[in-house]
């Protein structure tokens, strides 16, 4: 048993295709095809109205001696789905379209009818620059001015963008930037800072004239600690040791209270010819490298005893007065 789908077939060794009888078919033969409406049309006969897209069984047949630059045209036939009448159309290879023949008319499509018309006028527009010399001249000077107003209308477009222009977008980028971090901002302010400090040109003053240098030391002298007075006798002075008291109270506050010595200032006056400096005193200056002698701490004289002999003979003089009494 031979299998249903075959596909190589035996040949016989004594097969000659040439014996094969061939049949005579027509010159312009029909074919049935499967097919879509290509347009919208309306039928002539009954006025019933054949929409883009519907599938019709029809009859494709070629159209004899008319091509278009070698390419076959086709006929179809096709009928009308309420009484029956043959439609005829072709295909246009020229526009890529179709074009009704018989038995129907098509539909007004007014984007075909504008694309139409677009196209014969720029095929005129052309015929006429070839014939005319002279209108082809006009158009292009037509054209060169209107690229030059185009470009004038960008140019002023682009003055009135940059005047309106105020935000400095580098300068937000800069100071938002989250790739740089804290140390190394600082360190960059520290550069601008020390670049601009680098810019700045201090002018030197000028050397000539006078320069006054004072100084003035002040000293505290603690004085050694006096010697308490010697007591009165305890006869009879019950009087005189209030006085004797209060004289002793005076001297220890002037005692205990420090001295402060005053050193004169020293002025130095410098010439205007920088060689020579004369300085008023003869102490040397502190500008000197030798440093300067340091005063000695002088003291102060022991301030005089209170003199107990005045006091204790009031005393005494006073007793012998009462006493004689």
């Amino acid at each position: 048993m031979s299998e249903r789908k075959v596909l190589n077939k035996y040949y016989p060794p004594d097969f000659d295709p040439s014996k094969i009888p061939r049949m005579k078919l027509a010159k312009n033969r029909q074919y049935t095809v499967r097919l879509m409406a290509p347009f919208n049309m309306r039928c002539k006969t009954c006025g019933e109205y054949i929409y883009k897209g519907k599938k019709f069984n029809a009859r494709k047949e070629d159209v004899e001696n008319e091509t278009y630059l070698g390419i076959r045209i086709y006929r179809f036939y096709i009928k009308c789905t309420r009484c029956l009448q043959e439609i005829s159309f072709k295909t246009d290879p020229q526009n890529t379209d179709y074009e009704i023949e018989a038995g129907a008319t098509r539909n007004f499509m007014a984007l075909k009818l504008a694309e139409e018309q677009a196209r014969r006028e720029e095929q005129e527009l052309r015929e006429e620059e070839a014939n005319n010399p002279m209108k082809l001249l006009e158009n292009r000077t037509q054209q060169s001015r209107n690229e030059i107003e185009m470009l004038e209308s960008l140019e002023e477009l682009r003055d009135l963008n940059r005047r309106q222009q105020t935000v400095d977008y580098t300068t937000l980028l800069q100071q938002y930037n989250t790739v740089e971090t804290e140390r190394e901002r600082q360190e960059r302010e520290e550069r601008e800072d020390e670049d601009f400090i680098k810019s700045v040109n201090f002018k030197n003053k000028s050397e000539g004239g006078a320069r006054i240098v004072a100084e003035e030391i002040i000293e505290e002298v603690k004085e050694e600690p006096v010697d308490p007075l010697p007591a009165p006798p305890p006869a009879k002075q019950a009087k005189s040791r209030m006085l004797s008291v209060s004289a002793s109270s005076s001297s220890k506050a002037s005692a205990l209270q420090p001295l402060v010595k005053r050193k004169t200032p020293l002025v130095l006056v410098k010439p205007k010819t920088p060689s020579v400096v004369t300085p008023i005193e003869s102490k040397p200056t502190p500008s000197s490298t030798s440093a300067p002698p340091v005063p000695a701490k002088t003291k102060a004289p022991n301030p005089p005893a209170a003199a107990p002999a005045g006091l204790s003979l009031l005393a005494a003089y006073s007793d012998s007065s009462e006493d004689s009494n």
